[in-house]
């Protein structure tokens, strides 16, 4: 393969990695907005009519394999470039000063995805899984509304309210994710080409705003199910 190859090659990978990883920041942001009626409604009503249309509506159930082939892809693409750049790395390379120009996040994130795939699968144990295929008793109770529908609210704030370990783990999961797409939200903008002086600063003020608003979404909640109950 010549070198013009290799680097469309390479470029190509992070390209598919950038547009994957807005792809699922795009999801997770609704996914959060929906978990936040948890907190805003004590009687389970919204979260439960809410669930119940992402689980019945046809174009969700259509875009649910294509979310999790974007998770795949992002999540092997995302170890083929780490071990790119690993062997592209010169003898002796000078890691004090990497850390000086770059943040903990970007040096790491191959850890911080590591970490936040054990924390996707412990909650896709938890929720998906029950609510999709195992199925709960807290799922049968009545919700006094929508007939056929179950009772997300229940199964959820259960699990929260009977956990605190489970509710730390949350918080740390949600810490974790922040941390990651704060560093990958500002990194694809870039690979895709907003990566003048410009736009870098603003890119990187932006990554951190929707760093932090995902890190305080998802800890809001464990949290308010810790103070309250």
């Amino acid at each position: 393969m010549s070198k013009g190859s290799l680097l469309s090659a390479s470029i190509g990978r992070k390209l598919l990695m950038s547009v994957t990883g807005l792809f699922l920041i795009t999801f997770i942001l609704i996914h959060m907005s929906i978990n936040l009626l948890l907190i805003f409604d004590d009687s389970g009503e919204l979260f439960n009519v809410a669930a119940h249309f992402m689980a019945t509506n046809p174009l969700i159930k259509i875009m649910e394999p294509v979310l999790a082939i974007g998770f795949l892809v992002h999540i092997l693409w995302s170890l083929m470039i780490t071990v790119q750049n690993m062997k592209a790395r010169p003898v002796g390379y000078n890691k004090s000063s990497q850390a000086i120009n770059s943040s903990w996040a970007s040096r790491n994130m191959l850890i911080l995805g590591a970490m936040i795939l054990v924390f996707l699968g412990l909650h896709i144990y938890d929720f998906w899984w029950k609510i999709k295929v195992a199925g709960s008793p807290l799922l049968e109770m009545s919700t006094g509304s929508v007939e056929g529908m179950h009772n997300t609210y229940a199964l959820v704030t259960t699990l929260f309210k009977g956990s605190v370990i489970y509710c730390l783990i949350y918080i740390a999961g949600g810490a974790l994710l922040g941390l990651h797409i704060t560093h990958g939200f500002w990194s694809a903008f870039q690979t895709i080409g907003l990566n003048n002086i410009i736009w870098r600063k603003r890119l990187f003020v932006l990554a951190n705003i929707i760093g932090w608003i995902f890190i305080i979404g998802f800890s809001s909640i464990p949290l308010y199910f810790m103070i309250k109950f």
